[in-house]
C-alpha cells in the first residue's frame, strides 16, 4: 500500500508540470506580436473585432472616416490595456488607404492581418430607383476599396511570410432584404471577391476568408431592424432559431479564429453568423 501511494505521488507530481504547461499553452495569445488593420472599426462589428484581436495579442490599428471617432475608440481600447492605435481612413480614397498601410508599417514594422469591414448603406428603396451615383458610391466603397486595400497590404504580408485577410460581407448577400437591394448586390460581390483573392494569393501564403453576419444589433442595422417607410422590413427574433438578435461580439471571435493558426488550412470560405437564418447561393 505504501509503495502504491509512492507511485501515485510520483505520477501526480510528474503530471502537474504537464498540466501547468498545457494551461500556459491554452492561455497563450493566438495573435501575439501580429499586426492587424481593421477598417470601419470605431463602433459596431469593426470595433468588437479590433478589441478581440487586441485581446488575443495583436497590435491593432483602427480606422474610420472621422478623427473624433478614431480618438474615442483608441482611448477606450487603450484604457483596457490593449495595444491599439488609429488613423483616419476613408477607404474610398487611395491616399487614405496608403496612409493606413504606412501607419501600421511605421508603428509596428509590417502587417499580418487585414479586416475589411468598412461599408456604407447610402440608399433605402427599390433597386430600380437607385441612381448611377448611388451605384458608383456603393461599388467604390464596399467592393473596389476592399480589393485595392488588399492589394496594398499584400507586399507587406509577403515580407512577413504570409498573412490573413477577412472580408466582412452580410447575410444580405444571400437573402434579399426589401429596401437594401443595391447594398445587398455589393455584399454578394464580396463573396466572389473572397474566392478570387484566395485563389490568387494562396501561392503567397495569404489566406482570404469572409464573414457574413446576420442582423447584428448595431447602429448600422437600426433602420433595417425598425423598418423605414413602405420599403422597410422589420426584423424580429422570430426570424432566427435563437431568440435574440446578434451582438458584435458574436462576430469578433469568428474573425479572430479565421486569422489564427487554428484556421491555417481554411481559405476562400464564407462563414455565416446569422442566428439560424438559412443562407446559400
Amino acid at each position: 500500500m505504501q509503495r502504491a501511494r509512492l507511485l501515485l505521488g510520483c505520477c501526480v507530481s510528474s503530471w502537474k508540470p504537464v498540466r501547468m504547461a498545457s494551461s500556459r499553452v491554452a492561455r497563450q495569445a493566438p495573435h501575439a506580436n501580429k499586426v492587424a488593420l481593421v477598417t470601419g472599426s470605431t463602433d459596431g462589428i469593426g470595433f468588437a473585432i479590433a478589441r478581440r484581436l487586441a485581446q488575443d495579442g495583436a497590435h491593432v490599428v483602427v480606422s474610420s472616416r472621422k478623427q473624433q471617432n478614431v480618438d474615442r475608440a483608441v482611448a477606450m481600447l487603450q484604457g483596457e490595456g490593449l495595444s491599439v492605435t488609429g488613423t483616419v481612413c476613408n477607404v474610398e480614397k487611395a491616399q487614405d488607404r496608403e496612409q493606413l498601410v504606412a501607419t501600421a508599417v511605421k508603428l509596428h514594422g509590417g502587417i499580418d492581418i487585414l479586416i475589411c469591414n468598412a461599408g456604407i448603406v447610402p440608399f433605402f428603396g427599390n433597386i430600380i430607383d437607385a441612381t448611377e451615383e448611388i451605384w458608383d458610391k456603393l461599388l467604390d466603397t464596399n467592393v473596389k476599396a476592399t480589393a485595392l486595400l488588399t492589394k496594398a497590404v499584400v507586399p507587406e504580408m509577403e515580407k512577413r511570410g504570409g498573412g490573413s485577410v477577412v472580408i466582412i460581407s452580410s447575410i444580405a448577400a444571400y437573402i434579399p432584404i426589401r429596401g437594401l437591394g443595391p447594398y445587398a448586390v455589393t455584399k454578394t460581390a464580396l463573396l466572389g471577391l473572397t474566392k478570387n483573392l484566395a485563389m490568387d494569393l494562396a501561392p503567397r501564403n495569404i489566406r482570404v476568408n469572409c464573414l457574413a453576419p446576420g442582423i447584428i444589433k448595431t447602429e448600422l442595422s437600426r433602420v433595417v431592424r425598425r423598418g423605414r417607410g413602405p420599403a422597410g422590413l422589420i426584423f424580429t427574433p422570430l426570424f432566427y432559431l435563437f431568440s435574440r438578435l446578434g451582438k458584435p461580439e458574436d462576430c469578433a471571435g469568428i474573425v479572430s479564429f479565421l486569422c489564427s493558426e487554428d484556421a491555417s488550412y481554411i481559405t476562400a470560405e464564407t462563414v455565416t453568423a446569422g442566428g439560424g437564418l438559412l443562407a446559400c447561393l
